[in-house]
């Protein structure tokens, strides 16, 4: 890999703010809030945040990057593939019951549902979110699939999934800035009491991981190789006995699952 110092500053800033933000909601809930419960009341609310930093931002950042990871390249690409889709599905878990969370304390407590911009922005994120799964699990992991359609949609689906992980840190943050406004009273959210400050960290948090995520995720040289590149790797994982490799990984136009055009025209002819 060429970079390779740099890669791993890369990811391992980006795991130290992700663990740090999921250590801060739950600071924040624990501390500052209820903690956590399933009883309709605010304690139930609080595992909105929680699931949302925990699963649909820290998971699905890990899942985007997975791929780039060098110690996963003595795995064929199949088997990185479903890693990728099941991070993906647990991050998607965690968001649905997210949601099923505020919609049973609204519901308990007489709040009306869906009326913010961070409700409608957020049903929207997932949903999105829903479709790029089922769309990516029925093009990339059914093998009848032709090669020349994962082809086609492979930069829609590396440019959507980049997307709807930007959006929604930024519909967490109008979340978390809606709670503050709503639920601090005395002293005000404008006051910057102890919580408002916390919360605006956890906030610079998940923004800092969200930009390192995308970074690693659109360097061109941290590119997973294809399975004809990595024949064979070392037993430590971190470089190829080839020393032709870093000059042929610099040539390849693969997406984000590794596959070259040499790849779809190879496979082109046995469909």
């Amino acid at each position: 890999m060429e970079n390779f110092i740099h890669f791993v500053l890369s990811l391992s800033a980006a795991v130290f703010f992700g663990i740090a933000s999921i250590v801060f909601v739950v600071v924040w809930v624990s501390h500052f809030g209820e903690g956590v419960a399933w009883d309709a009341g605010m304690a139930e609310f609080n595992w909105h945040p929680v699931l949302v930093v925990t699963g649909y931002i820290f998971l699905q950042g890990l899942a985007i990057v997975v791929y780039r990871i060098p110690w996963t390249w003595r795995f064929n690409k199949l088997t990185m593939k479903f890693v990728h889709a099941g991070l993906h599905l647990l991050a998607f878990i965690f968001a649905v019951i997210a949601m099923a969370a505020v919609f049973d304390f609204h519901n308990a407590s007489a709040i009306p549902n869906m009326y913010s911009l961070h409700s409608w922005l957020g049903l929207v994120a997932l949903t999105l979110f829903c479709l790029q799964f089922v769309l990516g699990v029925g093009i990339y992991l059914i093998p009848v699939t032709p090669a020349s359609w994962r082809a086609a949609f492979m930069p829609l689906h590396v440019y959507s999934g980049l997307l709807l992980f930007g959006s929604v840190i930024a519909v967490a943050l109008m979340g978390f800035t809606e709670e503050l406004l709503l639920g601090l009273d005395n002293p005000q959210y404008k006051d910057s009491p102890p919580e408002a400050i916390f919360v605006n960290v956890l906030g610079f948090l998940l923004v800092v991981f969200g930009a390192l995520i995308v970074w690693i995720a659109t360097r061109p040289a941290w590119k997973r190789p294809s399975d004809q590149v990595l024949p064979n790797l070392r037993s430590d994982g971190l470089r190829v006995e080839n020393s032709n490799v870093g000059s042929a990984m610099a040539e390849l136009s693969n997406g984000a699952d590794g596959e070259t055009w040499g790849d779809v025209r190879k496979r082109s002819g046995n469909h």
